[in-house]
């Protein structure tokens, strides 16, 4: 089944790539190109340009960039993962927008352990709208992200959950 991306695409925090399915449901979403987009969703995966199958991510990712959106309408349906690795995923899309969770708290909501679910988070191959920069140290800290810290702490200026 075709994946369809948009060109590369100008964010506050740079460069970002995303492709969705035939339904438009968000299947990857990395910061940089079309390369590291294909690294992700793996060897077999056929993308397909096609701005307009991505126009209402697109729009949505603007508006969430802007202080606009809260929260995401477009579905996602990550083509890569476990069954271990989707069920934290959709723990992660739990945490509210203006909030952090511990990769402690994670584990507990998805009946695990927090080393796994650091792996699994550290995998999210649909980066912000699946919200893996909301997850950060028992001590507050900021750890990992696959996007860097730096935007990791961007991202969670914008929502409100870090102060400067």
């Amino acid at each position: 089944m075709p994946l369809f991306y948009s060109a590369r695409h100008a964010s506050a925090l740079g460069e970002i790539a995303f492709a969705v399915d035939a339904h438009g449901a968000l299947a990857a979403l990395v910061f940089t190109d079309r390369d590291a987009l294909a690294t992700q969703l793996g060897p077999d995966a056929q993308i397909v340009a096609d701005p307009a199958r991505c126009a209402a991510a697109l729009a949505e990712l603007d508006a969430y960039f802007a202080g606009e959106l809260r929260s995401f309408r477009t579905p996602v349906a990550p083509v890569v993962g476990t069954p271990f690795q989707r069920r934290v995923w959709a723990g992660l899309a739990k945490i509210p927008y203006g909030e952090t969770w511990s990769y402690a708290r994670l584990a507990t909501e998805t009946g695990s352990v927090a080393r796994a679910v650091g792996s699994a988070n550290g995998a999210n191959p649909i980066s912000i709208v699946v919200p893996c920069h909301r997850v950060i140290g028992a001590d507050g800290s900021l750890t990992g992200y696959a996007g860097g810290l730096e935007r990791k702490r961007a991202l969670l200026l914008l929502e409100g959950s870090l102060l400067a």
